[in-house]
């Protein structure tokens, strides 16, 4: 039996030993080091980590990234008194797009990369450009002894590598303008109606009992506070439950026994990073639709389960329901109805985590609404603040 396993290990350790396969798995692994601090974009301080690992991928003596004015931003191995004419060096590729060589007169503007101390490996260098879209946004500078076609290649592979990357940092920065654009849209959305409602609930407790007046007002005050907060794109699932409990103790002020509410909640999700205002709309149509035309009471339930790697929530009412078609064209965005914010809370949920994310509504006339979700709970981008 012993010898069997062995064999076993032996022969796995064949199948994935042999040069190219671990050449493979070792360019693959440097480049994934390198990614994270290119994510943000072409920064001095993102290429200060990363470029340590472009020069480990080109296995030259020296390597350096510079933005599209031509600025050093950072410099990794020999020779480090060049960095000052890296600029220089890249300038005829910042401005033209192509790669070229650096040797003798450097690009474009008659400077040698040349070194005149002989003990330094810096003697000529390959420049590729890194390209965001159609713009030129900066250049990959491989510094070394000699050229040879096999270093221009790698060199221009590597650049179109950190490219995607710094491409990649531009669809995370439209998807956060988005989603800022998504939120001032869903504040526009907070029903003017609720407010006036909720002033006047408060109003009419002053003088019949002035301790209720007071604790509404500072509900009041606390639920616009998080409503209109600047700050991150995220928040805890249990600052948006506390706030949704806000918005409902003032509805109840209002509404009083005709509304009725169960909060079924998992200790477990109360963590999870969920998009800012992604319940309390939910809960706001449950509440004005679960209301809606009735002489009697009103049941509105909000559950938030442990569902293994996801948590899942829910917003269900007992009211008049409404005709799927009209749902439909809500999510779909061709119709905005009378609905708060629904087809707004699905679009930002598909742009974070994807389009098999986005809301799940169960609804027929008469036969009241569900509303359901469901939340990574770890995500790549994702978390509160």
């Amino acid at each position: 039996m012993v010898v069997a396993l062995t064999a076993r290990v032996v022969r796995r350790r064949r199948d994935f030993g042999s040069s190219a396969d671990r050449a493979t798995f070792e360019t693959l692994h440097t480049a994934s080091l390198a990614a994270p601090s290119l994510r943000d974009g072409l920064t001095a301080s993102g290429a200060e980590r990363a470029v340590k690992h472009l020069r480990t991928l080109l296995g030259t003596p020296a390597v350096a990234l510079v933005d599209a004015a031509g600025h050093c931003l950072a410099w990794d191995g020999a020779g480090g008194r060049h960095a000052a004419d890296v600029g220089r060096h890249a300038g005829g590729v910042l401005t033209g797009g192509q790669p070229a060589v650096a040797s003798g007169p450097a690009v474009g503007q008659g400077e040698e990369a040349r070194c005149d101390d002989p003990d330094c490996p810096v003697r000529t260098a390959v420049v590729a450009p890194i390209v965001s879209g159609d713009t030129v946004v900066g250049a990959l500078l491989a510094y070394g002894g000699q050229t040879s076609a096999g270093l221009v290649r790698a060199t221009s592979e590597v650049a179109r590598y950190v490219s995607s990357q710094v491409a990649l940092a531009e669809v995370d920065r439209e998807r956060t303008r988005a989603m800022e654009a998504e939120l001032r849209a869903l504040r526009a959305q907070i029903s003017p109606h609720f407010v006036y409602n909720s002033l006047a609930a408060i109003a009419s407790f002053v003088r019949t009992d002035p301790e209720q007046a007071r604790e509404l007002l500072l509900e009041f005050a606390d639920f616009t506070r998080y409503a209109f907060r600047r700050g991150g794109e995220f928040t805890t699932l249990a600052d948006e439950l506390s706030n949704v409990e806000r918005y409902l103790r003032l509805e109840q002020a209002r509404f009083g026994e005709r509304l009725q509410i169960s909060l079924l909640v998992a200790p477990e999700v109360l963590s999870v990073a969920v998009p800012y205002l992604v319940l309390q709309p939910l809960v706001e149509n449950a509440v004005r639709h679960g209301l809606a035309d009735r002489t009697g009471p009103g049941h509105i339930v909000i559950t938030a389960e442990d569902g293994g790697s996801e948590a899942l929530l829910s917003v269900e009412d007992d009211g008049a329901g409404s005709d799927p078609e009209v749902v439909r064209a809500v999510l779909s965005g061709e119709s905005s109805a009378d609905s708060v914010g629904l087809g707004n809370v699905d679009a930002r949920l598909r742009q974070v985590f994807g389009d098999g994310y986005g809301l799940v509504v169960e609804t027929a006339p008469g036969a009241g609404t569900r509303v359901s979700l469901r939340v990574p709970k770890y995500a790549p981008g994702v978390a509160a603040r």
